[in-house]
């Protein structure tokens, strides 16, 4: 009997879970998603230049930097990649193969 009750009160946990899982209170947002950062509208701390001859480029966890890969092609990034020590620069602006993003953490996680 109270293997039934404990089965019957888990089947009902889980159910609410993922009822709950799916309300739109509990939806994640395309930012907390991404895996590698975002697009963002901040003021960039600084200009990255991604050329033919760029093989890596160094950021700071949370850095927003505008990158221009290309003649014409900038796009303003958050580095918001909290667990990512590294990742190709071809995961959020195709065409930049063979460049490579070393992030450095970022202060504000210093708890200083």
């Amino acid at each position: 009997m109270k293997r039934s009750i404990i089965a019957v009160l888990a089947v009902l946990a889980v159910s609410a879970i993922s009822t709950l899982g799916s309300s739109a209170a509990f939806a994640q947002t395309e930012r907390e998603m991404a895996a590698y950062g975002y697009t963002s509208n901040a003021t960039p701390s600084r200009t990255i230049t991604v050329n033919a001859s760029t093989r890596h480029i160094n950021v700071t966890r949370l850095e927003t930097v505008a990158l221009k890969v290309g003649d014409n092609k900038t796009v303003t990034w958050t580095f918001d990649t909290l667990g990512k020590n590294s990742f190709p620069l071809s995961k959020i602006v195709p065409g930049a193969d063979q460049v490579t993003v070393y992030l450095e953490e970022s202060p504000l996680y210093s708890g200083s």
